[in-house]
């Protein structure tokens, strides 16, 4: 059989070497396009090495030495595990909230930034600590993105809180948890929905209290459509203390629900573990109102039964102790801190008023950055954001407002993982106007060793593989910087008094 035979041309030396050239020429004007080694090209973003780094070789980033900031020691602050209708009986001593003290140093490895107005809202919040180690009591709000959910970072910084001027509880938890959290357990039966302010689904009364988030178990309905809705559903929520929270936040011994909108009959049964211990019909009136019950000792698992043809929108419940500080975790995924204009600001500010908020912390930021690609986008970010806080001290108009900014983030570059560029002029500029309306700036980017130390904490376990978020023992490394910079600003105020 005859074989096909294809001639293949000899390549010469000088072949390879037009051919190489010829690549050269096609890229070369491609690296002056280039910048921050990204080429951007009908929308797509593709990495390339810039004429920069093309004349000069590349040096990996070395990462930052932090051995210094994360040998903070975190303590061992976990404690050992531990009518006709029916009215509850249970009472409290009025005892449970106690501080257990201790010393505080009025040395920080970081500082809290403020003008003058900012030091006078310090001082007062310190006033409101000192009442409330002697029997009353105080709220913290701690807003957040991501960075926070699930109780990281607030719960180090309540139990410190506590421990120091008394309290005891999670303080404010939602009617539907979400999030992976270790600080309480949670059950609702499957006809419950979640409303946020800031992604998902929405009320339209917008009557989301404190904390941006709400849950029912039928829709909202119109005026016009409620009198045709006549049959009853049923529903439940399940709370119970955590064994694996911290010692102060694993006993309440009071416990409060707070709901709006109920504008048709709604019965509620209260089970402490089997055991009915309260009947109750919720107000009618469609407003803002809170029930609370109160215990000797810390009770077993709480069910909540609601019987009603239209759903109230339940806020939340607040497990706490009998006096002392409470510190309430708002974590908010995917949100940048602007959601003030998203919310009921009638009920926002009654339930401030009802739970004597004295600090809200702002720790926001990180959402923001990637999306942040020159000075005009921080600044549109910041002019936003001071916009938030504004609104804040308008709706409680004595607050102490405390903003953490964001942490270190980085982002693959062809030299390794790097801050995201516009992290420094961000940092500036929310500091910039978070001390023009009055409030105090915490620095978490500089506290964790500023430009390229994220992939330090990394690579000791201190943040996830998403160079973006800290584990557990990282957040409390972060946390208890924080609270060493408000203690010793605590420190400083006490002996100035």
């Amino acid at each position: 059989m005859a074989q096909l035979f294809i001639p293949v041309k000899e390549l010469k030396p000088y072949h390879v070497l037009l051919y190489v050239i010829g690549i050269f020429v096609i890229l070369t004007p491609l690296t002056f396009l280039v910048k921050d080694d990204v080429i951007n090209l009908g929308g797509v973003e593709f990495r390339f090495l810039g004429i920069d780094n093309a004349l000069v070789p590349l040096k990996p980033v070395k990462n930052k030495d932090i051995s210094n900031i994360v040998k903070v020691d975190t303590m061992n602050i976990e404690g050992p595990a531990v009518d006709t209708l029916v009215k509850n009986s249970f009472q409290t001593d009025g005892k449970m909230g106690a501080p257990s003290g201790g010393a505080l140093t009025g040395e920080s490895a970081t500082k809290i930034e403020y003008a003058y107005s900012g030091e006078q809202a310090l001082s007062r919040f310190f006033e409101k600590l000192e009442a409330a180690a002697t029997g009353k009591k105080v709220r913290v709000l701690h807003y957040g993105d991501s960075q926070i959910e699930g109780d990281r970072m607030t719960s180090y910084i309540r139990q410190r809180l506590q421990a120091q001027f008394g309290g005891n509880g999670p303080g404010t938890i939602p009617a539907m948890n979400v999030y992976n959290t270790f600080t309480f357990k949670q059950r609702y039966s499957e006809n419950f929905k979640r409303y946020t302010a800031f992604g998902g689904a929405k009320l339209k009364s917008k009557r989301y209290g404190s904390i941006c988030t709400a849950a029912r178990f039928t829709p909202e309905y119109d005026s016009s459509e409620m009198a045709g809705i006549t049959s009853i559903k049923e529903a439940f929520i399940e709370i119970e203390p955590s064994a694996s929270a911290y010692d102060r936040a694993r006993k309440f011994n009071n416990v409060y629900m707070y709901y709006t909108s109920c504008t048709k009959p709604c019965k509620v049964k209260v089970y402490k573990g089997e055991e009915l211990i309260h009947e109750d019909s919720l107000i009618q009136d469609g407003r803002y109102h809170s029930m609370a019950l109160s215990f000797p000792s810390t009770p077993s698992k709480l069910r909540y039964e609601f019987s009603a043809a239209v759903s109230p929108t339940i806020i939340g419940f607040s497990l706490e102790g009998d006096y002392g500080v409470q510190v309430d975790n708002i974590g908010m995924r995917g949100s940048s801190g602007t959601f003030f204009g998203k919310i009921d600001h009638t009920t926002a500010s009654k339930m401030y008023s009802e739970q004597n908020v004295e600090m809200v912390i702002m720790q926001f930021g990180g959402n923001s950055v990637p999306y942040l690609k020159d000075s005009s986008g921080v600044r549109n970010f910041a002019k936003n954001f001071r916009g938030q806080l504004a609104t804040l001290k308008k709706l409680r108009p004595n607050v102490t407002v405390m903003v953490i900014g964001p942490s270190d983030m980085s982002t693959s570059s062809v030299n390794g993982m790097v801050s995201y560029k516009m992290i420094p002029y961000l940092v500036s500029e929310m500091k910039r106007v978070t001390i023009e309306v009055g409030g105090c700036y915490w620095d978490l980017f500089g506290a964790m060793g500023g430009l390229n130390s994220m992939p330090s904490w990394v690579d000791q376990g201190l943040a996830g593989r998403d160079y973006i978020h800290f584990t557990n023992k990282g957040a409390s490394i972060a946390s208890q910087l924080f609270f060493d910079a408000l203690a010793a600003e605590y420190v400083r105020w006490k002996a100035g008094k």
